[in-house]
């Protein structure tokens, strides 16, 4: 366990190096003393601190690798989720030689290959995240939220078929490098869909990035998609929703851990079962909350087979579980958004430690 001095020193760092950027404010960038949590944070986590600060200052950048990790390190997380890309030797070493001095993790954020004109970067992206030591390389394999993107089966089976064809060219280059390739439910296949796709690979290399909250936009239910996936797991988007029922269907907004409409110890309960070494990240975007139009038409173009007991369950959930917390964060300032933001990501830091025991 890192001690809160050397949390400060990180914070030092980080604070000298963001010294010329006026950002709105420094408070809730360091961990309270004592807070550390092993689960670590997202890129996604902090959009909008970025945003502010390449405002201020064009060339830098928070998402860079080591950036980020030790930001992850100032505020008491113990890893971090981050596009990698292909980084040279010095910086795969100082990178590496960071998260282990200090216990952390690391997961990579790759694009899977497009076609076989693109295997070339794929690899060479899989060959940093290996030199790295990273526990998984999250992907994503269908584009948007299929209930948006898609206004036909026809047109979403299409783009389902060349999700399968990526992961396909995906497969020899993980297994031979060894790096395990942790594919998101991300509002794309419904639960079945996805282990059954799991299943056809049948690659110890291709698993699942459990996103904790998207799949009950789909109708899958809140704790079901969570106990079919987890004997896939290699790594967990943790997140915490609020729920409102609307005209037209319900709003799903991400909101800090342990004050949504989901049981998170339920969640990890059933994630550590099944994977008892496990870690996790919080994926917490500051935003305004998605509609889900389930009470449309359109809602139901792609997903014939979603059953009127699927819709049923998913409304008796929203209404049972209902939250008056969800943020409308376009009506803030850039710097109010910017302060929500770092509110909401050091109450779930201080959750996941003292509650959540991450």
């Amino acid at each position: 366990m890192n001690s809160p001095i050397d949390r400060r020193m990180a914070m030092g760092r980080l604070s000298a190096v963001t010294a010329c950027i006026a950002i709105p404010s420094l408070r809730g960038l360091a961990a309270e003393p004592g807070i550390w949590t092993g689960m670590g944070l997202v890129i996604y986590d902090c959009n909008l601190l970025r945003k502010w600060m390449r405002r201020q200052r064009p060339i830098f950048d928070l998402f860079k690798p080591m950036t980020f990790l030790n930001h992850c390190f100032s505020l008491g997380a113990g890893g971090m989720q981050a596009s990698l890309g292909v980084l040279k030797p010095g910086e795969v070493d100082e990178l590496r030689s960071f998260a282990d001095r200090h216990g952390m993790f690391i997961d990579a954020i790759v694009k899977p290959p497009k076609d076989e004109q693109d295997l070339d970067r794929f690899e060479a992206e899989i060959k940093t995240a290996r030199d790295v030591g990273v526990q998984a390389a999250r992907t994503t394999i269908i584009p948007g939220r299929r209930y948006e993107r898609f206004k036909t089966l026809e047109e979403f089976r299409e783009f389902e078929k060349h999700g399968q064809k990526m992961l396909e060219l995906a497969t020899p280059v993980v297994e031979r490098h060894r790096v395990r390739l942790a594919v998101e439910n991300h509002k794309d296949q419904r639960i079945d869909g996805r282990v059954a796709l799991l299943k056809y690979l049948d690659s110890e290399f291709i698993g699942a990035c459990v996103d904790t909250g998207n799949s009950f936009a789909l109708l899958d239910g809140a704790y079901e998609p969570i106990e079919a996936l987890a004997p896939y797991a290699f790594t967990v988007h943790l997140k915490d929703q609020s729920l409102r029922q609307v005209e037209d269907g319900f709003l799903l907004g991400d909101i800090p851990l342990g004050q949504g409409s989901f049981d998170l110890h339920r969640m990890v309960s059933t994630i550590r079962k099944a994977k008892p070494e496990i870690k996790f990240t919080l994926e917490l975007i500051t935003r305004d909350p998605l509609k889900v139009p389930c009470l449309t038409e359109e809602f139901f173009a792609t997903m014939p087979l979603a059953r009127a007991s699927d819709l049923a369950r998913t409304l008796q959930f929203v209404r049972r579980h209902q939250k008056g917390s969800l943020q409308e964060v376009s009506k803030l300032t850039l710097k109010e958004q910017v302060e929500l933001e770092q509110s909401n990501v050091t109450s779930s830091i201080q959750y996941a430690s003292r509650e959540l025991k991450l």
